[in-house]
């Protein structure tokens, strides 16, 4: 793994490169790694990036995408640029790029992925699909996460996905995929991994059910947009809900009390993004109306984050590094409780490497405010003296 601040696209290529040679000096870059994952904040021009990082890892499967924040070594940071690396020796990797998101068709993209299954698969005889995991990186304006999901839920089968919408640094004007030395908007990346080391997918996230519902009862479904909640003016209604003035609701007030939707026994959270002029609210998930949103209690943030690392820990032995997407509110709810610090602290500590994200994807789900992602284990003994 690797990490920049340099105020440069250009030079943060050149300093993650460095970095990336000088972690595998027994072999160049392009023979040691299967390839490389780019998280780049959204202060730096991604073209530019993309195409100094291609020409400085000649080579290099280069894949990424742009930010709302970083997961780097040294924990929370912003307007740097974070990059993990996947030796050939424990990876094998595929990729597909899903273009022109807007017109996306789930049987088609069924039918893409279940392509890029196979062909992982086909790489290598002793490939086996239970030693298979998938990272999604997509577009976080485009608003066909559920669309994609559905498709890649339905062709990979037991394969486990787990990703994150890219970012903007909340600007929500235009979020990039980076692939070589080109970048895509409307766009999304499937990388499909085998590996021989332990892993597990994870998923945290610190709310609870409260008794308090709220009904869905006019949407723009296409849009995400709620106008009415319990046929009321929607943003009139969440903040009487939520115990907040209407004219008080801001991005940190969303952070703070997100609603969730039960499935299967279970509760996901979907995110305000804002309020808009004639006060209905942009949502961050898919919403329709009749559904039942219910307002959420917190529980300890920390606490919650620590018991994850802890579980993965029990389950998985030693873990060597945390593939995370930690969604961008939580991290604003955490700078609202002053905690942000330590929690900061909890990521480094646990080697969590990744980004803030406009939305996690968790198996079948797109959810919001949620830390998803990849334990990964180390190789074991035998392996390791091979």
């Amino acid at each position: 793994m690797a990490s920049s601040s340099a105020g440069s696209p250009e030079q943060a290529a050149r300093d993650i490169a460095a970095d990336i040679a000088r972690q595998s000096p027994d072999e160049a870059p392009r023979d040691a790694l299967a390839g490389l994952i780019c998280f780049v904040c959204a202060s730096h021009d991604a073209a530019r990036f993309a195409a100094e990082i291609e020409t400085a890892l000649p080579g290099v499967a280069i894949y990424g995408c742009t930010t709302a924040g970083e997961l780097a070594p040294s924990g929370w940071a912003s307007q740097s640029v974070v990059a993990l690396g996947f030796l050939r020796r424990d990876f094998t990797l595929v990729a597909h790029l899903v273009q022109n998101l807007s017109h996306f068709s789930v049987e088609a993209g069924r039918a893409a992925f279940m392509e890029t299954r196979d062909a992982l698969i086909a790489s290598d005889p002793r490939i086996e699909p239970e030693h298979c995991f998938g990272l999604l990186l997509i577009d976080g304006l485009c608003r066909r996460e559920e669309a994609v999901i559905s498709a890649l839920y339905s062709a990979l089968d037991e394969i486990p996905v787990v990703g994150g919408s890219a970012g903007d640094a909340l600007s929500f004007d235009k979020t990039f995929m980076i692939r070589g030395g080109e970048v895509f908007r409307d766009a999304a990346l499937l990388l499909l991994f085998h590996t021989n080391l332990p892993f597990a997918p994870f998923k945290c996230d610190y709310f609870e059910p409260t008794q308090n519902k709220l009904v869905v009862t006019d949407a723009d479904t296409d849009l995400r947009i709620v106008r009415e909640l319990n046929a009321e003016p929607a943003a009139a209604e969440y903040a009487r809900a939520v115990g907040v003035m209407e004219s008080k609701l801001e991005t940190s007030s969303f952070a703070s009390h997100p609603v969730l939707v039960g499935v299967g026994g279970q509760y996901y959270a979907r995110s305000i993004q804002k309020v808009n002029a004639d006060g209905s609210l942009s949502f961050f998930c898919a919403i329709d109306e009749g559904l039942v949103l219910t307002v959420a209690k917190p529980r300890d943030p920390y606490e919650s984050t620590l018991a994850t690392f802890v579980s993965m820990e029990e389950q998985l032995g030693s873990v060597s590094l945390y593939i995370g997407f930690d969604c961008v509110l939580r991290r604003l709810d955490a700078e609202r409780r002053q905690i942000s610090r330590r929690l900061s602290e909890l990521y480094r500590s646990r080697r969590v490497i990744g980004f803030n994200t406009y939305g996690e994807q968790f198996r079948s789900m797109h959810v919001n405010q949620t830390f998803t992602g990849i334990a990964l284990g180390r190789r074991s003994r035998e392996d390791a003296a091979e």
